[in-house]
């Protein structure tokens, strides 16, 4: 009888160990906060870190590796000139409001995306689409006015996801797709909710439910982290305290390469920066490494241009910019500023900003430029800096995914107009092979880096710091995205 009580309560105590271990929620803490949730039509890279992959899906999408890999779209096949994409959606996917998605959800998303009033980020992904057209409720036709090499990359990223019509209204607070999670609730200031979606097409997720918090301090972060107030922080904005974290077997620290180029953005229409001796002379006056070493405490790689170094066809060209105080003072006077002169440095919440900026300021005072620091909330400097263009300097990492496209339109916030950098990336759209894209990805490298267009820094790496029985997390980003689609716990 005591054998038999005894077992019995064994075998409950190991039964509720079980059950309390199968742990189904997740909390994450970005540093952060999106200041919308229409990825769509805002460019800050918190929109996705939410929202892509586990909320909003598009034609294609990236995997942690880099790969592009089928979406909503599960097959496509290519015209022989390479004009003409006929994607092939996967049948019964459902909207978390239920509504079905569709060809004419597609051709509404693509059709929105390249509008003249589109407010999408990155509306230069869908310049080249001349027409989309519906076959029928699960095939839709797309086509481009040149061969695209890049035309699936792009598709992939988080601008190109699909939306429904009749959510467009309030999808910035109340966003609807068609990802393994649905939005549930939005804190302003503090957290995001987001709950399994039980109709998922695909794979469900393990996790029944994810929040997100916004924890932008770093001695904040570090406290939250340390007490166990929160599961995961992915972008820990501490590197300082890494091998704390290192050394304690509760935690896990996941270091990776983002496709963050991190610049020293620069309004090339405000003078003096349009003058090129100007934006030359900035660029020798900073010292890369120290940043890196005062900022990041040594995590980050340095870059010459706007390109990851682990891109293949990455050109390094760091020493057309290298550290110089000397040049760059002979180049002010050059210029016509023998005294310098003063701007200022717009630098939104990020560490890598906030604490890169002080260093920048820093080493401009000495070559006799005097910039003006200002701390900005992320909605202040989308508004002022990406918006309004109203910046001399500012540090940004730049996440997206091989962008340098955007080099190539006069209207984007740091104003660089160039005829022939311009030609280059037409050209490098309609062209497949990849020796010769190779070679033209090359070019725009060097044209960019000898033009100065902005201070580049460093790529910026990306430390994900998790409880030790955390599975699933991405190591890499290449995408802004906090993808917990496969994330579990361990058994």
């Amino acid at each position: 009888m005591k054998n038999s009580v005894f077992t019995a309560t064994v075998t409950a105590v190991a039964l509720l160990a079980s059950m309390a271990s199968a742990q189904t929620d997740i909390t994450v803490a970005i540093q952060l906060e999106p200041p919308n949730l229409d990825p769509t039509g805002g460019a800050a890279q918190a929109i996705d870190s939410v929202l892509y992959s586990n909320v909003f899906e598009g034609l294609t999408r990236f995997e942690g590796d880099g790969a592009v890999v089928p979406g909503l779209a599960k097959s496509w096949d290519i015209s022989n000139d390479g004009t003409v994409y006929t994607f092939n959606l996967n049948s019964g996917v459902l909207f978390h409001d239920g509504t079905s998605m569709d060809a004419e959800d597609v051709k509404f998303s693509l059709d929105r995306a390249r509008s003249e009033d589109s407010t999408n980020a990155q509306k230069g992904l869908f310049s080249g689409i001349t027409d989309v057209a519906v076959v029928n409720s699960t095939t839709v036709k797309v086509t481009l006015d040149q061969p695209n090499g890049s035309f699936l990359f792009n598709m992939a990223w988080g601008d190109a996801v699909i939306v429904a019509p009749e959510s467009i209204e309030n999808i910035a607070s109340n966003p609807i797709g068609t990802g393994a999670f649905a939005f549930s609730d939005w804190v302003q200031g503090d957290r995001l909710e987001l709950v399994r979606n039980d109709s998922y097409w695909g794979t469900a997720a393990v996790l029944e439910s994810a929040t997100f918090r916004f924890i932008s301090d770093p001695t904040a972060a570090f406290a939250a982290v340390m007490a166990e107030d929160v599961d995961v922080f992915v972008g820990f904005p501490a590197p300082e305290n890494l091998p704390q974290f290192e050394a304690d077997g509760r935690f896990q620290v996941l270091v990776g390469n983002t496709e963050g180029e991190t610049i020293l953005s620069t309004n090339n229409k405000m003078p003096p920066f349009d003058n090129l001796l100007v934006r030359k002379a900035v660029a020798h006056a900073i010292d890369r490494q120290a940043i890196i070493d005062g900022a990041m405490f040594g995590y980050g790689t340095p870059i010459g241009t706007h390109f990851a170094p682990h891109n293949p066809d990455y050109v390094d060209l760091i020493g057309n910019s290298s550290y110089d105080p000397a040049k760059a003072k002979a180049l002010l006077v050059e210029a016509g500023f023998p005294e310098g002169f003063s701007t200022t440095l717009k630098l939104p919440p990020p560490s890598y900003a906030r604490r890169g900026g002080e260093i920048i300021a820093s080493q401009l005072r000495q070559v006799g430029i005097n910039a003006e620091i200002s701390n900005l909330e992320w909605s202040q400097w989308i508004e002022e800096v990406f918006k309004a263009k109203d910046f001399g300097l500012s540090i940004v990492s730049h996440t997206e995914p091989m962008d340098i496209g955007i080099y190539a339109n006069p209207e984007y916030y740091f104003q660089y107009d160039n005829a022939v950098f311009q030609a280059l990336m037409i050209e490098l759209e309609a062209t497949t092979d990849p020796a010769s894209r190779s070679a033209l990805l090359a070019e725009a490298q060097t044209i960019i880096s000898e033009d100065y267009v902005n201070g580049y820094l460093f790529e910026l790496a990306v430390a994900t710091v998790a409880k030790a029985d955390v599975r699933g997390l991405w190591v890499n980003q290449p995408t802004a995205a906090v993808d917990l689609t496969v994330v579990s716990w361990a058994d």
